[in-house]
């Protein structure tokens, strides 16, 4: 069974940082692309962000750029997400994805809540 558990959400402040951890089990993860998606209330889920199975290519959604950095450790079966200067905008679900590097994610994790306010 695919399992993706996402943790490091939380609420801070404008210009504040948090490191979101996807703990990925129940597949073979280094043969995989992984991404992180948001889904903001009353938005559409969308791709913040996302890298190869080889670690070595990533993308990211132009909001978030120069920002975010997507990263992965193919020995701890985990993905992160460095989030800094945070914005009130960035305020949504975040969720860990399988794929969505070469196509659509297929499988998501529970999500966690990112909140930016002061």
């Amino acid at each position: 069974e695919v399992q993706l558990v996402e943790s490091g959400g939380g609420l801070v402040q404008p210009g504040g940082s948090l490191r979101l951890s996807c703990a990925a089990s129940g597949f073979a993860f280094r043969s995989y692309s992984m991404s992180w998606y948001r889904q903001a209330p009353g938005k559409e889920r969308e791709l913040v962000a996302a890298i190869d199975r080889f670690n070595s290519m990533t993308k990211y959604a132009d909001s978030v750029k120069g920002r975010f950095t997507i990263s992965r450790d193919n020995v701890k079966d985990t993905v992160y997400l460095q989030m800094n200067s945070l914005k009130a905008e960035d305020t949504a679900v975040y969720y860990c994805g399988r794929g969505g590097y070469y196509s659509a994610g297929d499988y998501w994790g529970q999500g966690t809540q990112v909140t930016v306010s002061s």
